[in-house]
């Protein structure tokens, strides 16, 4: 018997076709972001840290690949640092640093000392990067009794200066600094920063790059049926999740900060990054990303794959089911090939398919399809619930589930009394739906003369209420 050539015990057509996806994966993401605005917000602690050159490189191959990037340096430690050195006195309150007058020129120093080392870095990518003053602010003033004095908000960003620069091939550089109409400098929160230009920009993706940035069940309460990573973390947020996020994590929990030695500063910056990208969904950034900046290649992992490295947060449009086309069944074969080699699904052809495609959902992520499922249709009564089938890679963000709740909804729009699954190592999966055992002379006669005692699949049905 002929034996397949294998790797560390995986056959070689297996890893060939693993890199295969992952090149059709990238391919696939160049082509759908090329000419796409992507805003990056770079917390000065990775602008000193080992692994800056790695991100900044990553930075230039983006730019390369046809994406438009804006980078926002933060340079809150830094500011920290020279204001202590100088003996100047400061307090942050709700976002905003509160100091003296004479604390501006050491603020606006320090802000424009971390956006020249990005745009020298930058330079040694053989990368032209521009720092601007596009920024118009205002002071916030004395707000309930408290006077912030050097602390702006954003009144304007020129954003036909910042396109002007961007279709000349170069990279705005914007540190945290707004200028009043009279020329006056303030202080401005670099993260609201970054999440202004990318909504007047209506950009496609806005990313925070910061060290050690996880929305884990490690740090934070996650809402039960959160899909997680194998890592703990949650990979994606639709709005309604994230509310639901926000919501179990109003306040601090001191017990879990204490024992993960997290200080309630990550904390509270995490969860003000996440209300950010709340309000940047909502008004019309397509994308907004937090991205662990203390692991290597995060960023092309992120935006050249399906579920990245980080968190995506995302409005509903993100995947979607719809019905399966004829032009689908290349991947739906590609999809099932791993599911058939486990026998856990029978092999199905593309004559098949062909004749039967009408009875399939597909879930499509990206433009690539992730899953699939069929609705069998027998004497107008039941139907078979059939190849369901969810890509590895996406097994653990909740697809599977949706994809049955979707079908049994279909079921009993079209008032069927009842749905049955035939498996044989998937049953305990399908018990959580409410399916029951059942016995194999209770299928359809059509259904049953397929049916093969030598694989013995187990019979599980699913009765319907729908209202009349």
């Amino acid at each position: 018997m002929e034996e397949a050539i294998t790797i560390e015990n995986q056959p070689v057509e297996n890893i060939i076709q693993e890199k295969a996806e992952r090149i059709r994966d990238v391919i696939r993401y160049i082509s759908k972001f090329k000419n796409a605005a992507v805003v990056i917000h770079l917390d000065d602690r990775i602008i000193d840290s080992p692994l800056f050159s790695s991100h900044i490189r990553d930075i230039s191959l983006l730019h390369e690949a046809g994406l438009r990037v804006i980078i926002v340096p933060g340079a809150k430690e830094r500011i920290n640092t020279n204001l202590t050195e100088a003996n100047i006195p400061w307090k942050i309150k709700n976002g905003s640093r509160i100091t003296t007058e004479e604390a501006m020129p050491i603020i606006k120093d320090a802000a424009f000392d971390v956006s020249n080392i990005v745009m020298t870095s930058l330079a040694g990518q053989h990368l032209t990067a521009v720092i601007g003053n596009w920024v118009r602010a205002r002071g916030r003033g004395v707000l309930e009794g408290i006077d912030y004095a050097t602390a702006g908000e954003i009144d304007k960003i020129d954003v036909s200066t910042l396109e002007t620069v961007l279709d000349s091939g170069f990279i705005p550089i914007f540190p945290c600094i707004g200028w009043s109409l009279n020329g006056k400098p303030y202080n401005i929160s670099s993260n609201q920063l970054a999440a202004q230009i990318a909504i007047r920009l209506k950009a496609d993706k806005l990313f925070y790059i910061l060290p050690n940035a996880e929305l884990s069940e490690k740090y934070f309460s996650i809402p039960e049926n959160s899909g997680l990573s194998p890592e703990g973390c949650i990979p994606a947020m639709n709005i309604e999740e994230l509310d639901t996020f926000l919501l179990e994590n109003k306040k601090a929990d001191k017990m879990k900060l204490k024992k993960e030695n997290v200080g309630k500063d990550f904390f509270e910056n995490i969860i003000s990054i996440v209300s950010l990208a709340r309000n940047a969904v909502n008004s019309g950034v397509t994308r907004v990303h937090i991205l662990n900046g203390s692991i290597e290649g995060t960023l092309p992992c992120e935006i050249f794959s399906d579920l990245g490295s980080g968190t995506m947060i995302y409005a509903s449009n993100y995947g979607k089911f719809r019905a399966m086309r004829r032009e689908d069944i290349a991947a739906v074969l590609s999809l099932i090939r791993p599911f058939v080699k486990k026998k856990i699904l029978l092999p199905r052809t593309q004559k098949q398919f062909e004749q039967t495609y009408n009875d399939y959902i597909v879930y499509e992520l990206d433009g690539a399809v992730r899953a699939c499922a069929a609705l069998h249709i027998y004497d107008r009564t039941q139907a078979e619930i059939a190849c369901v089938t969810v890509d590895e890679t996406c097994s653990h963000i909740g697809i599977g589930p949706k994809m049955i709740e979707y079908l049994l909804e279909k079921a009993k729009a079209i008032h069927l009394d009842n749905v049955f699954i035939l498996t044989t190592q998937t049953a305990d999966w399908f018990e959580k739906f409410g399916f029951k055992p059942d016995s194999v002379e209770t299928l359809p006669p059509e259904r049953k003369a397929k049916w093969n005692p030598k694989r013995g699949s187990k019979l599980f049905r699913l009765k319907l209420a729908y209202r009349q």
